[in-house]
């Protein structure tokens, strides 16, 4: 039997001919609940569910196809929607796996807050917390942006190779920066005004950029090639 929610009267016949089965197909995925877990490119989605669907041949008796029609629509929308809710919102679910350790420090600010920690440190002299803690920025920065992935034992070395694979212009100065944060994280070095300098230029260069993400040379040539074909 259709769903209480589907049946508009009582006289709403239990066997829909094909646009009334349409219909019932198109006002159970526009429920509210489905529509909060669609992305962008639902509705088209939805209309190739249904010319799919529709090309679909079953084999009923005693006015029994309409039901068995229905009863695979609602089958399949459900995975539809289920598939939504799982793998829809994969930016989500990678800055919910950003572990709150970095580097060593269980830190769990945001790269926001740690930049506003080292102007506040740099304001004040303080050039060793000031170095560390825009370090620390940059990393997290790129981690909530899901370029460069970070777990607990993640070095500063590994990092900055990881960092110029997405932005090749600045290996130099990548390795120049973990090479700093090393030198003031486990050697005791004082951090300076020229280092601190140098890593917020490095920051600032890095926001401008956009990263370099892996496929990207693949589908760049690509187009080259098809352009001059």
């Amino acid at each position: 039997m259709a769903p209480a929610h589907l049946v508009k009267s009582e006289e709403t016949p239990l066997t829909p001919d094909r646009e009334e089965a349409r219909e019932w197909v198109l006002g159970e995925l526009s429920r509210r609940e489905y529509q909060e877990s669609k992305p962008s490119w639902f509705d088209q989605l939805a209309a190739d569910f249904w010319d799919w669907l529709t090309s679909l041949e079953i084999t009923a008796t005693d006015g029994q196809q309409g039901i068995g029609l229905l009863l695979l629509t609602l089958a399949v929308a459900a995975v539809i929607v289920t598939a939504f809710i799982v793998f829809g919102r994969p930016a989500l679910a990678r800055r919910t796996r950003i572990s709150a350790t970095i580097f060593g420090d269980d830190d769990a600010r945001t790269a926001a807050q740690m930049r506003s920690a080292a102007q506040s440190a740099a304001a004040q002299g303080r050039w060793s917390d000031a170095v560390l803690d825009l370090f620390r920025a940059i990393a997290r920065d790129l981690a909530h942006r899901a370029v460069v992935t970070i777990a607990p034992g993640t070095t500063a070395q590994a990092f900055s190779a990881r960092a110029s694979s997405a932005f090749p212009a600045s290996t130099t100065d990548l390795a120049k920066a973990a090479e700093i944060f090393d030198s003031v994280r486990y050697l005791d070095h004082e951090g300076t005004r020229e280092q601190y300098d140098a890593l917020l230029r490095l920051d600032q260069e890095i926001q401008k950029q956009k990263p370099l993400l892996p496929g990207h040379d693949r589908m760049t040539a690509g187009a080259e090639s098809g352009g001059r074909s």
